[in-house]
């Protein structure tokens, strides 16, 4: 297994005050396999991914328990140097926020370069030419322009691109993507879906991190649904989109346009997704569910089997 993720719970703690984000989080991601990670903003899906390379800020973040274990290895332990040459080289990460993840001293060659000449045995003008060659793939129409530029001198689309390129550059055996394709036109976007494609099917692993459901739809072999710091479902992706379980996979969905629904008004979930230490008792989607009984606001319910799928509702039922 590529990568383990079990019992994963993190929380944030500052000037005395305790905030659970993730609460219980696994799952595994194999070689060649796409797991899409899905939910609304704030749900945790980001923290959660951020904790597998050490990215979280620590503090105000602490893992309070679980294990992350990548190709057999105990990541939430390796010491810093070992997974620094992991970082990179085998685990590669797209970042949401491009402007905030890249230097703003540097010009966009030199950071490229130095992710090369950091893992990879090269000169430094064959690292200049493989920036190149990656940002001409990403869709960047004058690459030799852009590796003279500093970020703040590309368009938010260029600069997210420009992450893309260096998430990918070493083809890693991990790529963690946080909403990689947010401010890219539909043309740009499915370049760059193409070019994940074809790294997963060279055996990478992608764990995609995105609210768009379309974007999974196309990209993910499986799904993982996230709600207030938990997993709520998990199930084949072909399963999941022909017969979600839980009452929130079903509301995402129907919330997503599509050649079927249009004419029609889109169905929205009421309410607002809890905040982070706000958490409902009992079922956390209780007080928004179409479904919700009493017993709902009492009792938390666990992730069980239901129809090939795992989710997080009693009363869920096989199609």
């Amino acid at each position: 297994m590529l990568l383990d993720l079990s019992d994963l719970h993190i929380q944030f703690e500052n000037e005395g005050q305790v905030t659970r984000a993730v609460d219980g989080v696994s799952f595994t991601l194999d070689r060649g396999q796409v797991l899409g990670l899905v939910g609304e903003s704030g749900c945790g899906k980001s923290v959660s991914a951020m904790s597998i390379p050490r990215l979280l800020p620590m503090p105000p973040a602490r893992i309070t328990r679980g294990s992350v274990r990548f190709d057999g290895r105990e990541l939430l332990t390796l010491p810093l140097p070992e997974l620094r040459r992991l970082r990179g080289a085998r685990i590669g990460v797209i970042f949401q926020d491009a402007l905030t993840s890249l230097s703003p001293l540097h010009r966009i060659g030199r950071q490229l370069a130095e992710v090369l000449l950091l893992h990879r045995d090269l000169s430094a003008a064959a690292a200049r030419d493989t920036a190149r060659d990656w940002l001409g793939r990403v869709g960047i129409p004058d690459p030799d322009a852009c590796l003279t530029s500093y970020p703040h001198e590309l368009s938010g689309g260029m600069q997210q691109r420009v992450m893309i390129a260096m998430g990918l550059i070493l083809e890693p055996d991990l790529v963690i993507a946080d909403e990689p394709t947010t401010a890219l036109d539909v043309t740009i976007q499915a370049q760059v879906l193409n070019l994940m494609r074809r790294l997963h099917r060279q055996n990478a692993g992608l764990l995609l991190i995105t609210h768009d459901m379309g974007v999974v739809s196309q990209m993910a072999t499986r799904i993982a649904v996230m709600y207030a710091g938990q997993l709520v479902e998990q199930a084949d992706a072909a399963s999941f989109f022909a017969t979600p379980r839980h009452p929130y996979s079903i509301a995402l969905l129907e919330a997503m346009p599509s050649a079927a629904t249009r004419g029609r008004r889109l169905k929205a979930i009421p309410g607002q997704v809890p905040s982070a230490g706000h958490f409902p008792s009992g079922c956390r989607f209780h007080d928004r569910c179409p479904v919700a009984r009493p017993s709902c606001a009492q009792t938390p319910p666990k992730l069980e089997p239901c129809g090939g799928h795992l989710v997080r509702c009693p009363y869920a039922t096989p199609v």
